[in-house]
């Protein structure tokens, strides 16, 4: 290049610097002739300054230079392909500092021209989808270009089997920039059994800018997104299978099973309502085994005591039945305030063993603390209010109890409960029904 014959003071060289085109991801170079005007001996460093700093060097930094000579350095442009270096116009500018005379320093400036480009980077995800009739994808777009970019996309597959739609169909984006659009996959009609299809198809990104600079060396065309839609059956066949092995244990119940069991179930109803033997020596035709009436703690007409069960505030139990070895029971009603202890008991009749065979327990409240229940001098169980409501015990082998023995239930209250009334109860109370065969004892 031709040099200034200007000076611009004491020490001052004469500089000039021609403009310069580079394209991203390529080098360019351009030079600068350095004079020396003064007339002594001077060193002077070149340091490249503005935009274009960080890409741009110059060779060689430093030169010293006798009075009236001159000598040019070299400026090396080698921007990266990076959207951060913008297409257009850049200022650049070269300071030129004498070490003799820092006040002179100059900054000569020229123009570079970066060229644009295009480049797309896209994704879709997943790869894969499946679905009876329709599937969704996110396609993911950034321009690495370094001008603004307008994104289409144009999907492709052979035979034509699908639908396709973009939402949104276009994108804007500013170099750097990036976005998603959502593509959605549709089939015309369902596969109803057999195996799975898969339907391969292609979308393609495109820039309208990029297609108007297609044949230009800042042009990139990336291959188009491959991606596939597997369409799986309505009815897959390990469920026919299973419909057949349905169908044919219906049909087994109804030709075999039903009939065999609906038989079995006939001939056992059959055995229960046989009529049973009435026993002889009854009177006014019933049998000496029945009757009706209500004893308290007797058999009615059995004795003339009355040794009843006593138990809370329902003192006595009841004893149904009249004569030797009839069905009997008795109710023991215990109610106790919390934090007391309190006992019912039922003292089974003279000349009378209570064979009992089954007993029910009832805490209707809820309460909470300790029961005890004792057959004549045999604790048959303890247990804890708060673990039940309604509990109940039976045995094949009557437990006996002889005559003036008692039954007894003990209640320690620790805290009355809340029945279904819903307001808490100021006593504990509990029910102790004892059940069984009274027998008349064998003198």
């Amino acid at each position: 290049m031709t040099p200034s014959a200007a000076s611009s003071g004491p020490g001052a060289p004469g500089l000039d610097i021609a403009a310069v085109t580079v394209t991203p991801g390529g080098t360019a170079s351009t030079s600068l002739t350095v004079r020396n005007d003064s007339d002594i001996v001077e060193a002077y460093t070149l340091e490249a300054v503005g935009d274009c700093a960080a890409w741009t060097t110059v060779e060689p930094a430093r030169v010293s230079l006798y009075p009236g000579t001159s000598e040019t350095v070299t400026i090396r442009l080698a921007p990266p392909r990076s959207p951060e270096v913008r297409a257009g116009d850049v200022p650049l500018g070269v300071r030129v500092l004498p070490a003799e005379h820092p006040e002179s320093v100059t900054v000569p400036e020229t123009t570079v021209h970066i060229e644009p480009f295009h480049e797309l980077r896209t994704e879709i995800l997943p790869r894969r989808r499946r679905g009876w009739l329709r599937g969704r994808y996110r396609l993911a777009v950034r321009n690495e270009g370094n001008t603004p970019a307008q994104v289409s996309f144009a999907p492709e597959q052979a035979g034509e089997e699908l639908k396709f739609g973009f939402i949104p169909a276009e994108l804007a984006l500013e170099p750097g920039e990036s976005a998603e659009t959502s593509l959605r996959v549709r089939t015309g009609k369902p596969v109803w059994f057999g195996k799975p299809v898969v339907w391969p198809f292609t979308v393609q990104a495109t820039d309208a800018v990029a297609q108007e600079d297609a044949e230009g060396p800042g042009a990139l065309v990336r291959p188009p997104l491959e991606a596939e839609f597997v369409q799986i059956p309505v009815f897959p066949k390990w469920l026919l299978a299973l419909l057949a092995a349905l169908l044919a244990l219906i049909l087994a119940w109804f030709a075999l099973v039903r009939p065999a069991v609906r038989s079995a179930a006939k001939q056992a109803a059959n055995e229960v309502v046989q009529p049973r033997p009435t026993p002889g020596g009854g009177q006014n035709g019933q049998s000496p085994g029945t009757g009706s009436g209500k004893g308290t703690g007797a058999q009615q007409g059995g004795q003339g005591a009355n040794p009843s069960g006593t138990g809370g505030d329902n003192p006595g139990g009841t004893v149904s039945g009249t004569g030797a070895g009839q069905q009997s029971s008795t109710t023991i009603d215990v109610q106790t305030s919390g934090g007391g202890d309190k006992t019912g008991t039922y003292v089974v009749p003279k000349g009378k063993i209570f064979g009992i065979t089954d007993i029910v327990v009832a805490n209707f409240q809820g309460d909470e603390g300790v029961m005890t229940i004792t057959f004549g001098d045999r604790k048959i169980t303890t247990i804890a209010l708060e673990t039940f409501r309604n509990q109940d015990y039976h045995w094949v082998t009557p437990i006996k109890i002889p005559e003036d023995a008692t039954v007894t239930m003990n209640v320690t209250c620790a805290k009355p409960g809340t029945p279904a009334t819903g307001r808490q109860a100021t006593q504990c109370h509990e029910v102790l029904n004892v059940s069984g065969v009274l027998n008349d004892v064998t003198r």
